[in-house]
């Protein structure tokens, strides 16, 4: 079964820069879209940014300028490049993954998500 594992969280000034870093593992066949999530404590869970496979990104308004979402086919890994950051930005960072798996039981299709990382900007 994929998973996806996430790192580069932590604690930043505001101002100051991140670079968030989420890899596939295990029996994958091939990975769709990708991309970024965050939660603030108290709220739902919001698109950050989004790339397909062909490289087509979006990303939400609030970030729009400041954050950078790349991906590496090869490593099966996304990146969320995040500069400029505001106090508002603190929350955890979630990866997800459109996978197709590939087992005995043939192929599946699934939404994957990461277990999160937390990033805390300060004022």
């Amino acid at each position: 079964q994929a998973q996806l594992v996430e790192s580069g969280g932590g604690l930043v000034q505001a101002g100051g820069s991140l670079r968030l870093s989420c890899t596939a593992s295990g029996s994958i066949f091939s990975i769709n879209d990708m991309g970024w999530y965050r939660q603030a404590s108290g709220k739902q869970r919001d698109l950050v940014a989004k790339i397909t496979r062909g490289g087509s990104v979006n990303y939400a308004d609030s970030v729009k300028g400041r954050f950078t979402i790349s991906r590496d086919n090869a490593k099966k890994t996304v990146y969320l490049q995040m500069n400029s950051l505001k106090a508002e930005d603190t929350a955890v960072y979630y990866c997800n993954a459109d996978i197709t798996e590939i087992g005995g039981l043939g192929y599946r299709y699934l939404e994957h998500w990461g277990q999160g990382t937390l990033v805390t900007v300060s004022s």
